[in-house]
């Protein structure tokens, strides 16, 4: 883990998602592999492991730095800017 100052930026509770699933992949025909909650807005995008890689678009339109898994069982965040679970 790391000392990420982004986290202590984040809105207090977490957004709720505002999608189920990843709207990219649905719009494309695609399926996620797993998926990914930012924590900044609320918006749920496809891993780096899924064909269109829609967290990391997001991150990289939006600079919205910290994600979370939105997968059952998961909570491990991570920091787009620092490139390193938090």
């Amino acid at each position: 883990m790391s000392d990420c100052l982004h986290v202590s930026a984040l809105p207090r509770p977490e957004p709720a998602p505002l999608s189920a699933t990843c709207p990219g992949c649905l719009a494309a025909g695609t399926h996620p592999v797993q998926l990914r909650l930012c924590l900044v807005c609320g918006h749920v995008g496809c891993c780096d492991s899924s064909p269109l890689q829609h967290a990391t678009g997001h991150f990289k339109e939006t600079g919205h730095p910290v994600m979370r898994s939105f997968e059952p069982g998961e909570s491990w965040r991570w920091c787009f800017e620092d490139g390193s679970i938090v």
